[in-house]
Parts: structure tokens; sequence; C-alpha cells
């Protein structure tokens, strides 16, 4: 609880935190509208391929022009901030920090490794990139001496926080999740129709300002099983191989839901991950949801824990014996500092993968005949189901993130995940099936029964 204090110290030593941030789209723009108001940072540049995009959130966030440098050799010796359109510009320079949050797994990867070989901490923004090969890249890092990072803000590590409170607080984590609007049909949703399954107005949608892609993904169940194969993987949490459940609910029933089914809950088992619905299967939305908030669910360790859980107002279950602690909104990247002054000061990151434990696969929203390319995350033909890490390297399953423009050689079923051994794999993507192959060979499936 002193971090700005010691950024304080760092500011009035004159040694900021000089970061590198890479993407200006709407995490890194809302990191940027905080960042001149903390004390011992300095954002030494912004790198995004599309300059004029980076200009913009400049301009929305009301960074004056003489805050700009033209050069970021100029940007360190100025303290102002430089716009660069090569992403190797920042790892040349002496940076502390890097910021990843293009989005594109491939290109996080790609930028990872660059910040851990030139000993650059590195916050990974870019879930996507952590659920395909987070674990490579954590141990990579581990090895450099250099923190590789969950981004604070973001639901993933508001998870592990509450995942680390139960821990030290000598709670077995039974649940961590989170809340998401979600009804059955969401599954089949495509760029085409998504915006009927969102609130936003025509002039809203109609205005080229939303990415339907992005959007997609966010309802069809893909960015929720990124997220939480990132917590599991943080936490040695194990995914149900039958994927989220997202049961409605609201927040005094979350400890009642995300429950062993043996007790009348809905899970299979105790130390995994769940997303609950914030409306019902009917549509209608739940007073008191769990909409955009995080929690986790623990056990008590004996009875007079149990009593603690009824007499104070912590919405236990019916028996007494489990309770939730529920955290109701995220910031985003106005708390992404929260993750950089961790990693810089004290060396530990906001949640990072300790192994191999959930993983997100390619499942096919429709029939899919052979010939036809697969196009990823929030497009028309796949969405990512998690499963645990064991199920998914034993059936070879193809990572959703992985499922970008490949050609398929084998026809798959609707609700039939895709394996390896289904589809032509680029050998372009090396670095990142290199990573992605240091991360399945964590598993040691000597352990894991046979199917």
């Amino acid at each position: 609880m002193n971090l700005h204090k010691l950024l304080q110290d760092r500011e009035s030593e004159g040694r900021p935190i000089r970061v590198g941030l890479i993407g200006a789209g709407r995490f890194g723009t809302m990191y940027m509208a905080q960042a001149r108001n903390i004390p011992g940072i300095h954002v030494v540049a912004i790198a995004d391929i599309n300059t004029e995009r980076a200009k913009g959130a400049f301009a929305l966030v009301d960074w004056a022009d003489d805050q700009i440098a033209p050069t970021v050799a100029e940007a360190l010796a100025n303290r102002t901030t430089a716009i660069v359109s090569d992403a190797g510009e920042l790892f040349a320079a002496d940076i502390d920090i890097i910021v990843e949050a293009t989005g594109n797994p491939i290109v996080g990867i790609k930028h990872a490794l660059a910040a851990i070989e030139t000993g650059k901490h590195i916050i990974m923004v870019t879930v996507e990139a952590d659920a395909l090969a987070g674990p490579a890249l954590a141990r990579r890092a581990e090895k450099a001496g250099v923190v590789y990072s969950m981004a604070y803000g973001d639901q993933p590590a508001l998870i592990m926080e509450l995942v680390d409170w139960a821990r030290t607080s000598g709670f077995d984590v039974v649940c961590a999740g989170k809340g998401a609007k979600y009804l059955e049909h969401y599954h089949e949703m495509n760029p085409d129709n998504v915006w009927e399954n969102w609130e936003f107005s025509k002039e809203l949608t109609d205005s080229g300002q939303l990415n339907p892609y992005m959007h997609t993904s966010f309802r069809d169940g893909t960015k929720a099983a990124i997220e939480m194969a990132a917590v599991a993987n943080a936490a040695g949490l194990v995914p149900s191989d039958d994927g989220l459940t997202f049961t409605p609910g609201n927040v005094e029933e979350i400890a009642t839901i995300c429950r062993p089914s043996s007790v009348g809950g809905v899970l299979s088992g105790e130390a995994t991950v769940d997303v609950m619905s914030s409306v019902t299967r009917d549509g209608e939305w739940i007073p008191f949801n769990t909409q955009e908030g995080v929690f986790v669910v623990v056990k008590a360790t004996n009875d007079y824990v149990a009593n603690c859980f009824v007499e104070y107002p912590w919405h236990p279950d019916p028996t007494g014996q489990f309770a939730a602690l529920y955290r109701p909104y995220h910031y985003v990247g106005l708390e992404l500092n929260v993750s950089i002054a961790n990693a810089v000061l004290r060396g530990v990151p906001t949640g990072a993968p300790i192994g191999f434990y959930g993983d997100v696969v390619a499942t096919a929203k429709k029939d899919l005949a052979a010939g036809e390319f697969l196009d990823g995350e929030g497009g028309y033909t796949v969405w990512g189901k998690i499963v645990s890490a064991d199920t998914s390297v034993r059936r070879r399953l193809l990572p959703v993130a992985l499922a970008h423009h490949v050609e398929l050689r084998n026809a798959v079923k609707k609700g039939e995940s895709v394996s390896w051994d289904d589809v032509i794999i680029d050998e372009s993507l090396a670095q990142a099936l290199e990573l992605r192959r240091e991360t399945e060979a964590l598993i040691a499936l000597d352990a894991v029964p046979a199917l």
C-alpha cells in the first residue's frame, strides 16, 4: 500500500519510470489520460503503425503539442513523448518497461520476446497472447530477470488480486470468475448480426467507430474464455472441459452458484474458473447482476469460519460453507499504472502464468467444410471455448489465437473443436508456434489419463 510513496520518491530523485507503450487503442489511450497525473512516470514513446491514430489519441486526452517530441532520443532528454510507427525503436531505447496493447496475439508474442531480450519488463495487455503462450513467456522473462505481468485494470489481473487475498488469508479458492452478458445463441454470433446483441444506438453502430469483430468476440464467449484461461494459468486453477457455464445470477448468489455440483452449485469440482451471466436465459436483466465485476469464492476452513461467513454480510451459500468476495467494476487502462509500478518498483507482477492449466480452442460456429478458411476470434467460423490444458494437448486441439486465415483439411461439425490435424498451418508463424510448443511442453502428459 505504498506504491504512490515509492513513485513520489522516484519523482523527487529525478528518476521517473520510463514507459514505452505499443498500441494507441482504447486501453493505451485510457492510460495516457492518467499518465501525466502520476508522479515518477515518463511515457517516453508510443508506437503504433497508424501514427495518425496515435496523434488522435494525444489530442483526445489533451496532450499539448509541446509535450510531443520528434524522436525517442529527444523524448528521453526532455521528458516529452515521441510517436513512432516502429515498435523496434522502443526496444532499442533506454526504457524500463513495455506495455503491449496491440490486441494481436502473434504480434504480442513478438513484442514480449523483444522486451525480454532487451531487459525490459513487459505488461501484457494483449490477453490473447497470454492465453496462447503466456506460460512460456513468463518462464523466459523469469530467466532473463524481468517481470512479465497481466495488466491491472483488465479483469484477469483484478481477479488475481482477489485470489491472492484469499490465499494470503488462508482460504482455498473454490472458483475465480467474472460477470458477462450471455445468451445461448451467442456462440453462433458473427459480425453481420453482432449489433442485434448489443445495446448500442444505431447511430453509433452505423458510425464506424465500433469494431464488429472485436464486439463479436466479446459476446460469443471467446473473450470470456481467453480471460479465464489467463486466470487459470496464473492461479493454477483447472477449467471444466465443458467450458464456462454462464449461469445467470446476482451478486448475492455468487457463492451459491459457483460451488461444486455435489452441494448444489454448477461446478464439476473445486479450484476452477467460471463466468456468470448478467441476464436470464430469456434475456431479462438480473437486478444487482455481476456484469463488469470480478469475484472469488472461498470455502470455510472450519466451523468457526463458517459461522463468521453467516454473521457478517458476505453473501454465503445456504450451507454457510462458501462465501464470495466481489469487486463490481474494472477501470481498464485508467488503473494500468498499478502494474507498471509493481513491476519496476517491487519486481513483482499483478498476476502472471505459473503453469499451463487452461486453454482456449477454436470451436465451430456452424458446419465447416474442407477448404474453408477459419477467421479467428470474433469472426464467422469459430468461437473460443475454454478447456483444461491437459485435454487440449492430449486431443491436439487448435488454439483459437492460431485460427486466423487457416485452411481446413477436414470438415468440422458445428459445436466441435478444431484439431491441429484439421488445418494447414502457416509455418510463417514460426515464432508463435515455438512459444506455443514451449507452453504445451509444460504439461506432464504422463500424468494425464489416456482418452
